[in-house]
């Protein structure tokens, strides 16, 4: 790996990062501290920020400027109940002093008032995780048990939602999203076309990772409705094959209902067990959409092929019949029938490995310092 390289085209331009929340490290949260590598003089923009969290200094270093609703008792464990004021916070924000605004957003992070009506335009540049999925996407509730008095609510807010995520959109200059079917999203909700830089995956803690292969497949991360777990359950027991469902959440009961005999929970899994997992399963299994998903990546570094429903981030990760198979019936029969032509197949360890570098930070800093350097042109504010 690379050392991280600053953008010296912007090294004299004020920056703003602006992102959700800052409450628990995850997947959103490593592309900022990327976006940081690039631009170690931002300033960050957020809702709600707990400095108690697991920062690296990287970030702890930089002005972090929380928005009003940080102010609000319980904010911090409570934020996600704060989603219709967000947008409102972002508003709030003074950004006129700044050259260039990237946002990282998946709701409302974009909706920084970069184009007033009066005063100064900011170039802004939006790194888009998706668009906000509570407003356009009906399968993201799935599962959800929002009750009569929830769902009456949630059905009067989704106008407002949808008129404050299209006012904010028309706020970014350029779009870069996540994976090629975020882009497809943001053209089709939005009407604009967005460049596609794939997110940043730690890829070099597993490529020296032997393989020791075992007659089970693998299922890892949360165990909720739209991640399918159950579908990857049944699946195995109309093979009569054994799985392993690595992981906790509020799906769990459910999916262990249609589970069979060869199927084993583990529930929660450290680091150490991850790795093991991956060097011992014949294969993971993804069965859900995800706006791009790291998990087959890291996978796929490992050596381990990926069996992927063929929808969503799974088209840019996976290389169907070199690093696993994509399917495209979502049932568990397609994936019965996606496992029994992957058992038909020889795949190559070094092909595999060799995939999963192509989405390593530095090709993510790379393709973003193009893009940035790019959208940020003209003379830096007196």
């Amino acid at each position: 790996m690379t050392d991280p390289a600053p953008i010296t085209a912007l090294a004299d331009r004020r920056v703003a990062i602006s992102h959700e929340w800052l409450t628990i490290p995850g997947g959103s949260e490593k592309v900022v501290l990327a976006l940081l590598d690039l631009l170690p003089h931002a300033e960050i923009l957020t809702t709600v920020y707990d400095p108690d969290g697991p920062w690296p200094r990287a970030l702890t270093d930089r002005p972090i400027h929380p928005s009003f609703l940080d102010r609000l008792p319980g904010a911090r464990e409570h934020y996600p109940k704060l989603l219709p004021l967000m947008d409102r916070a972002f508003r709030a924000f003074d950004v006129s002093g700044y050259d260039l605004v990237v946002s990282s957003n998946h709701a409302n992070a974009k909706n920084v008032r970069t184009h007033p009506r009066r005063g100064r335009q900011v170039r802004h540049v939006c790194y888009c995780h998706t668009p906000m999925r509570y407003a356009w996407d009906p399968s993201f509730l799935e599962g959800e048990d929002l009750g009569r008095v929830g769902g009456l609510v949630f059905r009067a807010l989704l106008g407002r939602l949808r008129r404050a995520d299209l006012r904010g959109a028309r706020q970014v200059d350029e779009f870069v999203a996540n994976s090629t079917f975020v882009a497809e999203r943001i053209r089709s909700t939005y009407g604009v076309p967005a460049h596609v830089v794939h997110p940043p995956v730690d890829v070099d803690r597993f490529l020296d990772a032997p393989r020791v292969p075992e007659d089970f497949y693998l299922v890892f991360g949360r165990v909720v409705p739209y991640k399918k777990a159950d579908v990857a359950a049944a699946a195995c027991e109309l093979l009569g094959r054994d799985v392993v469902i690595a992981g906790t959440g509020r799906d769990l009961d459910r999916v262990r209902a249609v589970a069979g005999s060869g199927a084993r929970f583990p529930g929660r899994v450290d680091d150490a067990e991850v790795a093991s997992l991956f060097s011992r399963a014949r294969a993971l299994l993804f069965p859900g959409t995800e706006d791009f998903g790291i998990v087959p990546v890291e996978a796929q570094a490992a050596g381990l092929p990926v069996i992927a429903y063929g929808v969503g981030g799974a088209r840019d990760s996976v290389v169907d019949g070199v690093t696993g198979v994509l399917y495209d019936d979502p049932s568990p029969a397609g994936l019965a029938a996606a496992i029994e032509r992957f058992e038909g197949l020889t795949l190559r360890d070094e092909d595999l490995r060799a995939h999963a570098r192509g989405f390593a930070p530095e090709v993510f800093r790379d393709r973003m310092a193009a893009v940035l350097t790019g959208t940020a042109g003209g003379q830096a504010r007196p």
